[in-house]
Parts: C-alpha cells; structure tokens; sequence
C-alpha cells in the first residue's frame, strides 16, 4: 500500500491556496490571481490566468469575520460557475453547433448559448439544493413536529437526514464516469496544495506522496454548515417554535447566510489549528473528502502543478497563445519560473565565450 505524506505543517513564508477542480482540470487561486488548467484530447495543456480582486480589498468591511464567511459563499457560487463554464471553453466543448432551439434561445434573449446554458443550469442547481436540503429536512421537521416529538429530537433528525442525503448524493454523482474524473482532478488538486505548503519542489512524484484530503477543502466545509446548522436550528426551534411547514422552508433559507458566516469562521480556525482539538474536530470533514476526491494519475497532477505556477508566476513567456489569450504548453516544466526554452538553451550553447 502506498504511503501517504499527511505533514501539512509549512517550512516557507506561503500564502493560503485554493482551488477547485474542473472538467479535465484544475483552477487555482492565490493572492490576486486565479489560473485554470485543462488537458485537451490531444494532450496539450491548455491555462489561462485572471486578475483576481478579493471583495474585502474593494470593501474592507467584507473581510470582517463573520460577514466573510457570508462573501465567500456567494463569491465561490459566482467563481465556481465561472470557472466551469471557462473550462469547458478552453477543452472546446462549447465549439460545437448549436441546435435551433438554442439559436432562437439566444436570439430572443440577446446572449450567447453558452451564457443561457449556464444560467439555466445555475437555476436548476439552485433549486435541486433547496428541494434537497431545505425542502425535504423541513418536512421531516415538521411531520415528527407534528406527530409530538420535542424540539431536541425533531431537530437532530431534521440535521441527520441533511447528512445522509449529502452522502447519498455524493455515492450516487461518483457512479457518473465524468463526474469520478473530476473527483481525481480534485485529489490533484489537493495533492499539489500541500506539496506547495511543505515547501517541496512541485512535482507529480513529490505531489503524489501527499493526502488528497485537505483541511481547508469546500467538503469540509459543507460538513461544517450542516452541523452548525442543527446546532443554531435547535437553539431557535425551542425558543420559536414554526408549525407551518412553507414558514419553515423560508426560514431555513433566512438562517443561510449567518450558518455560512460562522462555518467559515470555524472551518478556518480548524485548518490553521495543529491543536488535538482541532485535529478531532477536523476529522469527519477530512473523511467526507474521501467521497469527492479520488486519487489522480499523474497526468492529472501535472495539470494541478500547472496551476499552481501560473497563479504564482504568471503565463510563461514563451509559450504559444491562442486567439483567445490562453498558453499552450506540451509539459508541465514549461510552466516552471526558472524553465528556460530548449532553443534558448542551444542559442545559449552557440554564443561564443
């Protein structure tokens, strides 16, 4: 069995990273920068890099604790669907022919296919999460409310079933084979995270040795809310009792915010924590990774380290663009801040002393 390097501990002055995987790749983001790597059919590597402004550098405020947590939610819903829909352009996918259907969409609506198949899938992921996650929990509330079980009770079940959907779902997505490459490219992306924080030279070999689970991991996080969650509904279901079923719907969406603002409170205090509270607390959040992250090949890691680079080093000079902006590069090096071009180096060779 292969050993896995768990030292998450950092040995040089790093900033944090985070990043999110994509169809046939991976996004980073550090600092004031996002990158998004993917490997085309071909097997070229195909990476863009995007200035990135944090909202509380814009608004100070927004980096209050508390009320960030509340921005991070809705800057990852907005980031995330950005960066899929940038993925699936750069692999090609939206090249194709659009149907007539699509044509009128687009022409009646006065946007691209692309926009109208990404807002409308924004829309259905909205309300598959509320119908899921708010819908159906509140429901069970209110029937075990309603059959005379106390606050205590019908609350944790409420909470539980939260829980036990969350794992279905993720069971039932990782059957999906697109969707399992996407849970490697996750691993990578984790992998290559704590490479870069140990301070290793970033490579698929160095990366591979790391655990694909991450403390810092939007899984974690989602446990995280969930719990916080039936903790914060229990303390309000005894002091504001709600028997009306569609009241409590709404108030479960009400509470969403301030759930986010303090889950991320707490997720980021366990991340950064090396406490053996910590580590306890941060354990369940770790195993639920072990259902959205799967190991990656080393095609994928190299994919991961790509990102990685451009977000800290920026596009490599020379690499071939695009008509779009984006670099192609045959090999993850080529991505490296000291990698010097094979012509560079012949030229070099010529030179006389």
């Amino acid at each position: 069995m292969k050993k896995e390097n768990l030292n998450n501990s950092v040995s040089c002055a790093v900033k944090d990273m985070g990043g999110q995987a994509v169809m046939e790749g991976v996004m980073m983001r550090s600092g004031n920068a996002t990158a998004v790597t993917v490997r085309r059919p071909d097997g070229t590597l195909v990476t863009k890099r995007t200035p990135f402004v944090a909202p509380k550098e814009k608004h100070p405020w927004m980096g209050r604790p508390f009320i960030r947590g509340m921005v991070n939610m809705v800057t990852m819903l907005y980031f995330g669907m950005n960066t899929l829909e940038a993925s699936t352009q750069m692999l090609g996918i939206l090249d194709e022919e659009p149907t007539r259907f699509e044509k009128w969409l687009a022409k009646k609506l006065g946007k691209g296919v692309d926009k109208i198949v990404m807002g409308v899938a924004i829309v259905l992921a909205v309300l598959l999460s509320i119908g899921l996650f708010m819908a159906i929990p509140a429901g069970v509330e209110s029937a075990l409310k309603s059959a005379g079980m106390g606050p205590l009770g019908y609350t944790l079940l409420g909470g539980l079933v939260k829980i036990l959907i969350l794992v279905g779902y993720m069971i039932a997505v990782a059957f999906v084979p697109d969707v399992r490459r996407t849970f490697q490219y996750h691993g990578a992306e984790h992998k290559s995270v704590h490479c870069y924080e140990s301070g290793l030279e970033l490579t698929p070999e160095n990366a591979q040795t790391f655990s694909r689970l991450h403390p810092r991991c939007g899984t974690a996080f989602l446990l995280i809310v969930f719990s916080i969650s039936i903790l914060l509904f229990l303390v309000l279901n005894i002091l504001v009792p709600i028997s009306n079923y569609f009241v409590r719907v709404l108030f479960h969406l009400a509470m969403l915010p301030i759930v986010a603002g303090v889950s991320y409170e707490v997720l980021m205090g366990l991340a950064h924590s090396q406490s053996r509270i910590a580590h306890i607390l941060r354990w369940p959040g770790l195993q639920m990774q072990r259902l959205t992250t799967r190991e990656p090949d080393a095609s994928m890691l190299e994919c991961a380290i790509v990102s990685v680079n451009v977000v800290l080093y920026g596009l490599p000079a020379h690499a071939e663009k695009t008509p779009e902006g984006w670099a192609v590069l045959h090999d993850y090096h080529e991505s490296e801040k000291d990698y010097v071009p094979p012509v560079a180096e012949t030229e070099q060779a010529e030179e006389p002393a």
